[in-house]
């Protein structure tokens, strides 16, 4: 693979996967869906605290315990501070959970790390790097970018809705499975690109990534069992704190940071989640539902 068509990808199809996942997340959404907040905001609350208070100082202890080496610690970092993603609302639609709840959860969250991801990427950046190997990050350029390619897709996306919602309906028809081929695709590039350094660090960079998911989800239970949540409620509080953006963590490593080692433990990571989100949701299926956060 061509060093030009791997540039190619990093600076035109991983930025494009990102837009049309987040354009097509606006196109479910309608300003009355964010009711959720004030119907649900014992929910709404935990799960923006899971996912923004809380992961990123487990992400640092996950990596403190593993001593892992600068980039998979940088690239398990920038995973843990990104929203989560359509995967998350996909599954928890799978799952017959509080979809009206995952997709706020969403939203607000990617909407929020606009300005918080920058400011952590930077802090990782020269935490984890020794002097003279850092790459290079433009903290305000950062921001206007994440705006470029969440912000503005997903208003363009509800813009849309609003007008044309007939045309809105069929565009997500097939925009929305779309979206799920193309974080498949980003994924699977990712792999391929660092196929020799995701298979020289998986049994290295592997364990780092199945703790920091297994325990994300399992602080979203206990976030929900805390705020005695409802079954529903907490197996989409766990999901969305587990599951994150893997497109948008790929985005930043290959496409603002441009190095190709960070993208491991984001991609490693990017498919145990899946995994991981599946054996969750059985597990909360086959228990019963009599009491709060069942989990």
């Amino acid at each position: 693979m061509s060093d030009d068509f791997i540039a190619l990808v990093n600076r035109v199809v991983v930025p494009a996967g990102l837009i049309a996942i987040m354009f097509s997340m606006g196109l479910s959404l309608l300003p009355r869906d964010f009711a959720e907040v004030a119907r649900n905001p014992r929910a709404v609350f935990g799960g923006l605290f899971g996912q923004l208070v809380l992961l990123p100082p487990l992400a640092v202890l996950v990596i403190w315990l593993f001593r892992l080496p600068p980039a998979m610690a940088t690239g398990l970092f920038i995973l843990a501070i990104c929203p989560g993603g359509i995967t998350s609302n996909a599954i928890t639609y799978a799952a017959k959970a509080n979809v009206a709840l995952a997709v706020v959860l969403t939203t607000v969250s990617s909407l929020i790390t606009v300005f918080t991801i920058p400011p952590l990427m930077n802090w990782a950046l020269s935490h984890y790097f020794v002097a003279g190997e850092v790459p290079p990050l433009s903290v305000p350029r950062t921001m206007l970018q994440l705006a470029q390619m969440t912000l503005a897709p997903i208003l363009a996306g509800m813009l849309l809705r609003h007008l044309w919602p007939a045309a809105a309906a069929r565009l997500s028809v097939w925009l929305r499975p779309a979206s799920l081929i193309v974080l498949i695709a980003v994924i699977g590039f990712a792999v391929l690109v660092s196929l020799d350094l995701v298979l020289k660090n998986l049994l290295y960079a592997g364990p780092a990534a199945y703790l920091l998911n297994a325990a994300s989800m399992a602080l979203g239970l206990g976030i929900a069992w805390l705020l005695r949540l409802d079954r529903n409620d907490s197996l989409t509080v766990a999901i969305e704190v587990g599951i994150h953006n893997a497109t948008m963590a790929t985005f930043l490593s290959l496409s603002v940071l441009k190095e190709m080692s960070l993208a491991i433990t984001p991609t490693i990571y990017g498919i145990i989640m899946v995994l991981n989100a599946g054996l969750l949701v059985r597990w909360l299926r086959r228990r019963p539902a009599a009491t709060p956060a069942a989990a």
